[in-house]
């Protein structure tokens, strides 16, 4: 007869939570919510300080945008986002005190998408100062974007640096030592305003058109460049041709038979009425090689070679006409 067994196994009680254990883990929660309070309160500071530099722009219908006081050598000036600049004659800027005055075009860039703008008669008061710029921003930097687009004060948008570009050029053409890409969203009115780090230090200029992207920052050394030159001379000059082209691959036995070890030219598909491109003997039909003494395989490439210090110059262009090569000799004029 089978005999009956009964299980001798015990379920043994969770012990309570000791009074020792219960109040370290009030203190951990407690020194978790003083840190993140001490860190909301430290960028409400780098905020209140930045703000000292950030002005309103009043250039264009409805929409007011930013702008950045802005040292540049023994001047200070205002610099903001070209595309806000919409009309010359009448621009208003809206010190960070409240105060207002006008303000006077110095020059403007589309290509990199900056204005500088001279203030009149005014002295900045303690309330004000020019930025101070950060160096070594780096990818995964916290960041805060500020605009100050109307009467009510600055208005921040939080994030980290997603991406550094560069150096490129811009989607109009232009040099630029690089794109700051950044998850901040530009609010309306934000464009013209600073990027600024934690220190509370300008890292970019923000910019809704310098990119096909809806966020991106100009970065401080493409500021000073720009600045310097539209104060020397109010405007950034970029040499011109006057050609359209597109890229064509050229065939071996003719790259072999010409010399040139590249894979690929522009074939000149436009040439505009009296341009230098025009007067110089460009055709239809004609690949451009190299200009100036450079290899030319594409449209950056041609760009590249049309800096301002190019403009009046003579440039020899070599090109391939009817499959045989030939030298023209072209002024490189300036774009307007």
């Amino acid at each position: 007869m089978a005999e009956s067994t009964e299980s001798n196994e015990q379920t043994t009680p969770t012990p309570a939570a000791t009074p020792a254990a219960a109040a370290s883990s009030t203190s951990s929660a407690a020194s978790a919510a003083t840190t993140l309070s001490a860190f909301s309160d430290e960028l409400a500071n780098v905020v209140q300080q930045a703000s000292r530099s950030i002005v309103t722009i009043a250039a264009r219908p409805r929409q007011s945008a930013t702008g950045i006081l802005w040292r540049e050598g023994d001047q200070t000036i205002v610099l903001t986002a070209d595309h806000v600049v919409e009309r010359e004659d009448d621009i208003t800027v809206t010190l960070p005190d409240g105060r207002e005055t006008k303000g006077q075009l110095i020059g403007r860039d589309p290509g990199t998408d900056l204005a500088a703008i001279r203030l009149s008669g005014v002295e900045l008061g303690d309330g004000s100062a020019p930025a101070t710029v950060g160096e070594g921003l780096r990818v995964g930097n916290l960041v805060i974007a500020i605009g100050r687009p109307g009467s009510d004060g600055p208005r921040v948008s939080f994030g980290a640096v997603s991406a550094l570009d560069g150096p490129r050029r811009s989607w109009q053409g232009s040099e630029i030592e690089g794109v700051i890409y950044a998850d901040v969203t530009l609010y309306p009115g934000f464009s013209g305003g600073p990027l600024v780090d934690l220190a509370g230090h300008v890292v970019g200029l923000n910019s809704s058109h310098l990119t096909r992207h809806s966020s991106s920052a100009i970065p401080v050394a493409t500021l000073r460049r720009v600045a310097n030159t539209l104060l020397t001379h109010g405007r950034v000059r970029r040499g011109y041709l006057g050609v359209g082209t597109q890229q064509a691959q050229l065939p071996a036995a003719l790259a072999q038979k010409a010399g040139l070890t590249q894979e690929t030219a522009l074939l000149v598909i436009n040439v505009e009425s009296g341009s230098p491109a025009e007067q110089g003997g460009l055709l239809l039909g004609d690949l451009i090689v190299s200009l100036g003494g450079q290899p030319v395989s594409d449209a950056d490439g041609l760009r590249a070679q049309l800096g301002g210090d190019k403009v009046g110059q003579p440039l020899t262009v070599k090109i391939l006409r009817g499959g045989e090569p030939r030298d023209l000799t072209i002024t490189v004029g300036e774009r307007k």
